[in-house]
């Protein structure tokens, strides 16, 4: 789980709303399922069309960095 994302934010004052949701290590690519059963519960941050931003350790964690990234975290289920 160190692999670092680019996110891009746009230049306009309204901050970009982004997804926080509870990802099941089972929906994860296999080269990073053995990393996260080691740490617990992952979350995902997707933009507004779907697109998988990152993916962290924690519900607390997703939304510290979309906010440290200027963007709106959001719960969706």
């Amino acid at each position: 789980m160190d692999t670092k994302f680019a996110i891009e934010t746009s230049d306009t004052t309204e901050r970009p709303i982004v997804y926080v949701r509870k990802v099941e290590v089972a929906e994860l690519p296999d080269e990073i399922k053995a990393q996260a059963r080691a740490v617990g519960d992952i979350y995902a941050v997707h933009n507004d069309e779907g697109e998988r931003l990152a993916l962290v350790q924690g519900r607390e964690l997703a939304f510290v960095l979309a906010r440290q990234h200027d963007m709106t975290p959001v719960t969706v289920h």
